[in-house]
């Protein structure tokens, strides 16, 4: 079989499609995850089968970087580092994008605001996958997540009160 890597456009597309079923998901929604495999495959050329898989990878991401995911993908770890780029880049983006959107005047008009689960800490011994875990923790930029949550959290106190 030829595998070709993904592009970081391809990884971008399907990200932001992955972001989509979960905001659904975390918001109760229904959503049809073949009917966004098949428009993955006309928007990107890739296979069913390999979206799917690449879906299984972002869940394994996701974990990575202690964010949640949708359970209808089962976390698969073999995955390139690039994919965990482009989560880290949908991520940043839809924190700025956010933040922008948090102007006191305009919360009349904000869309609804994504946000994801806490953490939860549970004394279990250490997951098959930790040294891969490990790696994608590495890439994350800690420091930054950290500041852009803390201007989130101001602007959603902002809004809050401004409500």
């Amino acid at each position: 079989m030829n595998m070709v890597a993904w592009s970081d456009s391809e990884n971008d597309a399907i990200v932001a499609d992955y972001f989509a079923m979960l905001a659904d998901n975390l918001a109760g929604r229904s959503y049809k995850k073949a009917q966004h495999n098949r428009a993955l495959q006309v928007k990107i050329g890739r296979s069913r089968g390999s979206i799917e898989f690449k879906h299984q990878n972002i869940s394994a991401g996701l974990i990575g970087l202690g964010e949640s995911w949708i359970k209808g993908y089962k976390p698969a770890f073999n995955f390139q580092m690039a994919l965990v780029d482009a989560i880290a880049r949908y991520i940043a983006k839809a924190q700025i994008e956010i933040g922008a959107m948090l102007d006191v005047r305009g919360f009349a008009n904000a869309s609804p605001l994504w946000m994801t689960t806490a953490p939860t800490h549970k004394n279990t011994p250490p997951p098959e996958e930790l040294e891969r875990m490990q790696a994608i923790a590495r890439k994350y930029d800690v420091a930054a997540s950290d500041k852009r949550n803390r201007v989130l959290g101001k602007a959603g106190e902002e809004r809050a009160l401004y409500h």
